[in-house]
């Protein structure tokens, strides 16, 4: 009657307060096994076992600690010590070769640290989201997703057939059996300490706001992109909640709206996350917190992105006048020395400075990107008024519908954007103008229209057997050939990269140099599909530079919100099988479709 008495009063508030850890439950346990029998202690085990599920407070942060990573015997970056906090929001910046993917990947424990170590609270989960991967083909994208919350499976698995053994058991006094009430318990405790959720509802809202639509859900993921099959690996970390997030290029290959959506998700529901990004205003929305990895050491700074340009230009001229004082000294002293090294008397003051000047730190100033470059597009052949027209054209693939009816008309000078979803027919319609597919409907290029086009399989396109520097050469005309390798020096193909033959070149760097290529032919309209995916900021900002002074059209198919703000004076925004033209800049499209998700919701709402 007494342990009876005890199961009666307990209810889940009380055990959730009194028991402070899962040796406390065990302990209960075995005093019912005493009182009442081991089947009773049993019964009251299964059953109330999530009771006093509790999670613990980690109080530990995720600490990096003297880490060093060496490359041919030279530091790529040495004793290099921060703390993660648990909020943190963190932008890792710096020049590329940097270190900055190493980092990460030492972080994630993908790669090894040659000094130093990653401290992890226990049970800690870290994800990381490399730049380049591949999912399971043998699945579809609901069920690749859900892989996200395999380990809860396996976990409820594993105490149904443990719980099943202890109630068919009956060597209740067996050290294998009090061994097996505690593996079940500590299990039990971490499984019913997971927020209980809804797995296939969580699934579908995170897919969704990657850009999924249901009838995706069920096509397996051999048959998507490589970009495609990121965004899934990106739903798969998103799901699992983890402590923290290591995200290296999550933007590339993901329409305006996806960006959107997971600048929200990652401000209003993840943890810590640390991504490396030449998306501007991605990490300037998101981020918190900036660490720039330069010459081997970090510096950190407790603000987003521009901010920590203001603080980077300050700290370099500290640097630069600490520099300048410290060699006015090194320079009096030295003259002191070669002055009295002779001196009798001086012999002590002139022993001193030497010493002195062989324990001196010299002050270094951090590496500058100084090279400035003004690309310049060659004068446009004049085209006719309207180098686009579009009268009523309309695109289907056998059944599935891309849009229909659509009639625009772009004037020559303008600069447009063509934004959208991924998958709404931006690329299509630049195949069709190309003439690369068939349509329905009239689309008419204007007199003497000359086109200079850039898609995402050009770089398949460049001659394999010349060099990087007979690529552009062959193409450049007039003064720009004097400038080729201060072009190719911009985009990243400095020193000895010049001369190396293209068919050893990564996909990245065949992308650049293609986009070199056709900034040199003379057109007077360019049409460019995602041109910035592999351009680090510096190569953004001169190719936009650039684009803003060409006196031809153009059309910028983009996600990067940064480069076509100030770029495209109007927007076509495709979307539901039509294409509407909006007469904003990109921040005032961007405005305009908040303001119009807002009434949605509403009209929702209301119904």
């Amino acid at each position: 009657m007494k342990a009876e008495k005890i199961i009666a009063k307990t209810n889940r508030r009380s055990i959730y307060a009194d028991l402070k850890n899962g040796q406390k439950l065990l302990d209960n346990v075995k005093k019912l096994r005493i009182l009442t029998g081991i089947k009773r202690a049993q019964v009251f085990f299964r059953q109330n076992i999530y009771l006093c599920a509790f999670k613990k407070k980690q109080d530990e942060m995720i600490s990096v600690d003297g880490i060093t990573v060496e490359f041919g015997g030279s530091a790529l970056f040495s004793d290099i010590s921060f703390v993660i906090n648990e909020k943190d929001r963190i932008a890792l910046m710096g020049k590329n070769g940097a270190g900055k993917s190493t980092l990460l990947k030492v972080i994630a424990g993908e790669r090894a640290a040659n000094k130093g170590r990653v401290s992890t609270p226990k049970d800690a989960v870290i994800a990381y989201l490399p730049q380049h991967l591949l999912t399971e083909d043998n699945r579809t994208v609901f069920e690749e997703a859900s892989q996200a919350f395999a380990r809860i499976f396996e976990m409820e698995r594993e105490i149904a057939v443990m719980n099943e053994e202890l109630a068919t058991r009956t060597d209740y006094e067996s050290d294998y059996y009090s061994n097996l009430i505690e593996r079940v318990s500590t299990l039990s405790e971490k499984y019913y300490s997971i927020e209980e959720i809804n797995f296939d509802a969580e699934v579908e809202k995170i897919l969704f706001g990657l850009g999924f639509m249901r009838e995706d859900f069920t096509r397996p993921t051999s048959e998507f992109s490589g970009g495609w099959r990121m965004r899934i690996e990106l739903a798969k970390i998103l799901l699992q909640k983890p402590d923290l997030i290591l995200l290296d290029e999550p933007t590339n290959h993901m329409d305006i709206e996806s960006i959107q959506w997971l600048e929200d998700f990652l401000i209003n529901s993840a943890k810590a996350v640390i991504v490396i990004s030449h998306d501007r205003a991605f990490i300037d929305n998101i981020t918190t917190r900036t660490i720039e990895v330069t010459m081997g050491r970090i510096y950190d700074y407790k603000v987003n992105y521009s901010h920590y340009l203001e603080l980077r230009r300050e700290r370099r001229e500290q640097q630069q006048k600490q520099f300048e004082e410290q060699q006015k000294m090194i320079a009096e002293t030295t003259e002191f020395i070669e002055r009295f090294k002779g001196t009798y008397s001086k012999t002590l003051q002139v022993g001193s400075r030497v010493k002195m000047l062989e324990k001196l730190e010299i002050v270094e100033i951090d590496e500058e990107d100084t090279f400035a470059l003004r690309l310049k597009f060659p004068p446009s052949p004049r085209s006719g008024n309207y180098p686009v027209i579009l009268e009523d054209v309309s695109k289907s693939y056998d059944e599935h519908l891309v849009f229909k009816n659509a009639s625009l008309t772009i004037s020559r000078g303008e600069k447009v954007a063509f934004v959208g979803k991924n998958g709404e027919g931006k690329s299509t319609l630049v195949k069709a103008m190309m003439n690369e597919i068939d349509y329905d409907g009239k689309l008419t290029l204007g007199h003497n229209t000359m086109i200079g086009y850039f898609a995402q399989n050009q770089a398949s396109l460049l001659d394999e057997d010349l060099t990087v520097f007979q690529t552009i050469d062959d193409v450049a005309v007039g003064d720009i050939r004097t400038k080729i390798k201060d072009i190719l020096g911009a985009f990243m193909f400095g020193g000895d990269n010049i001369t190396k033959k293209v068919k050893v070149l990564s996909g990245g760097e065949r992308t650049r140099l293609a986009m070199i290529k056709l900034l040199l032919e003379p057109v007077n309209l360019l049409i460019l599909d995602e041109p910035t995916n592999h351009l680090d900021m510096r190569t953004k900002d001169i190719l936009k530079s650039a684009l803003k002074d060409f006196d031809g059209t153009l059309i910028l198919v983009s996600h990067d919100r940064d480069f076509l703000d100030g770029l495209a004076e109007k927007v076509f925004e495709f979307g539901n099988k039509q294409i509407k033209e909006h007469l904003y800049d990109i921040k005032g499209f961007l405005q305009k479709k908040k303001l119009d998700n807002l009434k949605e919701i509403e009209r929702k709402t209301v119904k």
